[in-house]
C-alpha cells in the first residue's frame, strides 16, 4: 500500500524573493544572471516574483552563486547554522581590511550595547 503523500505543496516564493535579494546586493541584473547561466530573463523573474520552482540544477546553481543557504527555508522549524543573510555578511567581511573590519566590530557591540539598555 503507498502511503506516501503526494499532496505536499511547497511555497517557493521566499526563496525566489532571497535570490532576488542576494542577485540585487551583487548589483546584478536579471540578464546579467540569465546570461551567465543561460535561461532567459523572463524566467528569472518568474523564479524571483512568481514562486515558479526551479530545476533542482537551476536551484543549486542559483544557490551556488548567490551564497543562499536553501535549508532554513525547506526546514523553518529547524535552526540552521548560518542564515542566507548571514553568509553574505561573512562574504563581504572577507573583502574588508583589518582597520575596516574594527569599525565593523565596533557597530556590532554598539548595537549589541543598546540592545541591553532598551531590554533594561
Amino acid at each position: 500500500m503507498d502511503k506516501r503523500n503526494n499532496s505536499f505543496e511547497f511555497d517557493f516564493t521566499p526563496i525566489g524573493q532571497a535570490i532576488k535579494q542576494a542577485r540585487e546586493a551583487r548589483g546584478m541584473t536579471r540578464e546579467d544572471v540569465a546570461e551567465i547561466i543561460d535561461y532567459v530573463p523572463r524566467h528569472i523573474q518568474a523564479i524571483e516574483n512568481e514562486g515558479q520552482v526551479p530545476s533542482v540544477e537551476l536551484l543549486v546553481q542559483l544557490a551556488t552563486m548567490f551564497d543562499i543557504s536553501i535549508d532554513e527555508y525547506i526546514f523553518k522549524d529547524k535552526s540552521t547554522a548560518k542564515s542566507s543573510i548571514r553568509r553574505r555578511v561573512d562574504t563581504s567581511l572577507d573583502g574588508l581590511t583589518d582597520q575596516e573590519l574594527i569599525v565593523i566590530d565596533g557597530t556590532a557591540k554598539g548595537l549589541y550595547q543598546a540592545r541591553e539598555l532598551a531590554d533594561k
